[in-house]
Formats: C-alpha cells, sequence, structure tokens
C-alpha cells in the first residue's frame, strides 16, 4: 500500500510538516519545541528514502512507483508522479540535506525559528515534486514555486544585502522560467498532451526547434547557473543563510542539469547536436575563468559560490559532450560514462559544497566575520573543526579516495577519448580548484592565531549537533569515494536508456 502513495508522501509530508511548524509559531510554542519536531519530520523524511531504495529495480529504466490522478481533465493535465534512476538519486539527496539543513541551524538561527525550519520543509517537499513530475504543468508549478521558500530563507534571514540578493535571485530565475512555459504550451499543441514521455515522440520543424532550444536553454542556464547568467548566485550565496546556501548548492543548482536530462535533450537532441562546440565553449569558460573569480574572492562564501559555478561547468560539460563523444568514438558506452559522470558529480558536490557552507556558518557564528582577512591559526583553537574542513576541501578540490574524484574522472576520461584540448581544459580544474580552496584553508587555518581568532580561543571548537552534522557529510563523502557503485547502479540503465533515445533521434549527417 505504501508504494501507491509513496511519492506522494515526499511531496505533502514535509509540505505539511512545514504548515504544522508555522502553527507552532504562531500558537507561540517554544523554538526548541519547534526544532525537535522538525528534526523528527526530516528524520521520518529521510526514512522514507528506504522503501524507496529496496523497492527500485536498478535494472529497468521506465519509471517506477508512478502514481496517476486527473487533474484538468479538460486540458488533459493531470498529477502525474514516477521515479527512474535519475530522478530517485536527487530525491534522496533532497531528503538527505534536509536533515542537514534542520540541523544545522540549531544553534545558528535565533529569530522566527518556526519559519525558518517551515521554509525549508516546504522547500524539500517542492523539490521532490519536481523531480518526481511526469506531467509538465505539474513540473512547471513545483519548478516555480520552488523560487518562493528560497526568496524568503534569502530575504529573512539573510546578511546585510539580503533584499538585493532576494530580489536579484528571483528576478533571474523567474525569467528565464516564462521560457519555459511558452515552450510547454507549444509542445502541448503538437501532442495534446502535457505528458512529459508524449514530447519525446514529437517531430520539431527547424526554425520552431531552434526557438525551443533557446527557451530550454533560457531557463535550464539560468538555473544551473551557466557562464554568463551566472552573477545572481554568488550574490545569493553570500548574503543566504547557511541553510539557504546548502539548498541552493546541493539541489536547485542540479534542477537546471536535470532539465536539461528531462526535457531539453530528448526533445531536441539534433540541435544539441550541432551547438555542441558552443554549449562546451560556455561550459570550459564557466570551469576555467570563473575558477580564476574564486582566486579573487575575500568573502569566503563568495570563493565556494563562484567555485560551485566552476564545478557545475564540469557537470554541463558532462552533459553536453555526450553528442561530440558519440560523433567521434560512436560509443554509446562512453556517452554513458559521461553523463555518469555528470550525475556523479552532482551528487558529490552537494556534500562537499554543503560541509563548506556549513562551516563558514558555524565560524560566521562564533567570530561575526567570513573574510579571510579576519582569521589565521584556527587550527590551532578548533583542531576538529579543523580536521574536517580539511575532508571539505579534499572532496572540492578532487582528491582520490573522496566522492568530489570520480564524477570528474568519469568525465574527463570520457571527453578525453573524443577531444584531447577539451579534456586539458577540463582538467584545468584539477589546477584552479586546489589554488582556491587550499589558498582560503591555508589562510584561515593556519598560522599564529590572532584577530578575532585570538581573542575567543575557549570552547570555540565544535561539539554536539555541529559535530554530528559534519559526521553526516564526512561519511557520503568517504564512502562514495572508496565505492562509488551504489549511485552508478541505481542510474545505470535510465541513463543508458536516455543515450540510445537520442542517439536514434540525432538526424543523419548532422556528425559528417
Amino acid at each position: 500500500m505504501l508504494s501507491h502513495i509513496l511519492l506522494s508522501l515526499f511531496i505533502w509530508f514535509p509540505i505539511l510538516g512545514g504548515v504544522l511548524c508555522i502553527v507552532m509559531g504562531h500558537r507561540g510554542v517554544s523554538n526548541e519545541a519547534v526544532r525537535w519536531v522538525a528534526t523528527l519530520l526530516a528524520i521520518l523524511l529521510l526514512a522514507l528514502c528506504i522503501p524507496l531504495y529496496l523497492g527500485f529495480d536498478p535494472s529497468r529504466w521506465q519509471m517506477q512507483f508512478t502514481e496517476f490522478l486527473p487533474w484538468i481533465p479538460a486540458l488533459n493535465i493531470n498529477y502525474s508522479l514516477g521515479v527512474d534512476g535519475i530522478s530517485v538519486l536527487f530525491i534522496i539527496l533532497t531528503c538527505f540535506t534536509t536533515l542537514i539543513i534542520v540541523l544545522s541551524s540549531w544553534k545558528v538561527v535565533h529569530i522566527k525559528v518556526a519559519q525558518f525550519m517551515a521554509v525549508f520543509l516546504i522547500s524539500a517537499g517542492i523539490m521532490n515534486g519536481a523531480f518526481e513530475s511526469r506531467d509538465a504543468i505539474l513540473f512547471y508549478s513545483f519548478w516555480e514555486a520552488s523560487m518562493i521558500p528560497m526568496y524568503l530563507g534569502i530575504g529573512v534571514w539573510g546578511g546585510a544585502r539580503r533584499s538585493y540578493a532576494s530580489i536579484k535571485f528571483f528576478l533571474y530565475t523567474f525569467l528565464g522560467s516564462i521560457f519555459l512555459l511558452v515552450a510547454f504550451l507549444y509542445l502541448y499543441t503538437q501532442s495534446g498532451s502535457f505528458n512529459i514521455s508524449s514530447f519525446d515522440a514529437l517531430h520539431i520543424p527547424g526554425k520552431v526547434a531552434d526557438l525551443l532550444f533557446l527557451a530550454f536553454l533560457a531557463a535550464f542556464a539560468v538555473k544551473i547557473p551557466m557562464w554568463p547568467v551566472h552573477t545572481w548566485l554568488p550574490d545569493a550565496h553570500t548574503e543566504a543563510p547557511s541553510g539557504g546556501s546548502v539548498v541552493l548548492a546541493a539541489l536547485m543548482l542540479k534542477m537546471g542539469a536535470y532539465g536539461f536530462l528531462r526535457f531539453s535533450f530528448p526533445i531536441l537532441p539534433g540541435i544539441h547536436a550541432s551547438t555542441e562546440w558552443f554549449l562546451i565553449g560556455l561550459s570550459l569558460v564557466a570551469i576555467i575563468y570563473v575558477g580564476f573569480a574564486a582566486l579573487a574572492q575575500k568573502d569566503m562564501k563568495r570563493l565556494i559560490a563562484y567555485s560551485s559555478i566552476s564545478h557545475m561547468g564540469l557537470v554541463t560539460l558532462g552533459i553536453f559532450a555526450v553528442f561530440m563523444i558519440l560523433g567521434k568514438t560512436h560509443d554509446s558506452t562512453e556517452a554513458m560514462i559521461s553523463v555518469q559522470g555528470a550525475m556523479f558529480q552532482m551528487i558529490a558536490h552537494a556534500f562537499s559544497s554543503g560541509g563548506l557552507f556549513i562551516g563558514v556558518g558555524y565560524l560566521y557564528d562564533r567570530f561575526g566575520s567570513r573574510l579571510m582577512r579576519d582569521y589565521q591559526g584556527l587550527a590551532s583553537t578548533m583542531p576538529v573543526f579543523a580536521a574536517f574542513y580539511m575532508l571539505f576541501a579534499m572532496a572540492n578540490v578532487g582528491l582520490p579516495g573522496t566522492s568530489g574524484f570520480v564524477g570528474e574522472f568519469l568525465i574527463i576520461i570520457a571527453v578525453f577519448k573524443a577531444n584531447f584540448w577539451i579534456a586539458a581544459g577540463a582538467a584545468f580544474t584539477v589546477v584552479i580548484a586546489p589554488a582556491y580552496t587550499l589558498w582560503m584553508y591555508k589562510r584561515v587555518l593556519f598560522g599564529d592565531p590572532r584577530g578575532k581568532v585570538h581573542e575567543k580561543v575557549q570552547g570555540a571548537d565544535i561539539g554536539g549537533l555541529e559535530l554530528a552534522v559534519f559526521v553526516l557529510l564526512a561519511i557520503p563523502i568517504v564512502f562514495f569515494g572508496v565505492y562509488p557503485e551504489p549511485i552508478l547502479a541505481i542510474s545505470h540503465a535510465s541513463v543508458g536508456h536516455f543515450v540510445e533515445m537520442i542517439m536514434s533521434k540525432i538526424p543523419a549527417g548532422v556528425y559528417s
């Protein structure tokens, strides 16, 4: 019985839990009680992933745990849910990240605690809805709704420039999404349905295909975000509370890449094949140029934000390079490796960037600054923090043995077989990422204590819930770094079907 409503539970359980937190806050329930309730809800949400994982058949590419209810029958709009090996990974990641956010905010958030917990519980339900939707209008509803909790999270609990950052975030992502709605409406007129699978079978004329490609690119590129529409992200990250930064880095950026995989590629593979060099070029600019921009930052959160953009450039390279690999090697296996590398990189990036952002939040809560110049010698006063932060930094640079290495390696090795120079450009991340990450670590953790660090040496190290959060993030970094098979096995069949589908739809002569 649970399997028939499991996907709905992933959506509505956290949303109703968020409403419960709001009611508790309105009725004057203590902040501590709200925190305990939110923690219990987050644990139960993560526990729902157990039947999802155990009941999911990784050998099948078809949608599983499907649910269907008519929503607006006159327009053939339905409440249609399902998951495959791609979306199921993001649902589990969303539930895990929600627990991390709730636990990490216990000692950090003291204002409007009930509303804070509600925002991120509701956000989890909305994003799960986007990853599960099999109806385009249902997907679009969740896609747009995901902006509201994040807008509130930045605008209410953000830093000094929170109003500017939240409005910029909303305008960028909302304007890009308008084109997505137009694209869905056109596809509906051609297929007579908003069912996403019905879009894949359409034959789109040349000029219309170009316009649809631009519409999808505008919506998904902003969300990732790709260069040059990335400028909203550093401001949003810098001003957002730690929980907001984790949601942005771990989940919202991945929604853009998910959109390419779910809509743009299956519907318009020929256009992507003919524009591969343009898209790959944008990805390389994000990897290299934005990496250098990270080196110039003085604010730790801003540096990590630029690092996220650079790492997402590697993700988009892995996705867009599929067509270059197919054209060069005609080997679907190599193309699958590239996409699976991008998938793995998205999952791994959530753990490392989440740990880095939460760590900066812990420092800001203690010392009141995010500027590197205000720190030095933290390792002598916060040795436990320093040890875990080193692990997160090493995962961020892709050290072998950490989860950050696997995705980068798969992408670069797949691209290398198609084009040496593009692979060399992508491999530049192996140089630039350690440069800005270890430079930040050295400035903050090493040397003799001074300034704010020297003034507060007693009882500054992490412990209790803060240590638990770091342990929870460290476990998947090490486990998946040593044994990546669970992630790769879940996505293998679905990625294989994805590659075969776009191969069958690429027009003859595109690569000639």
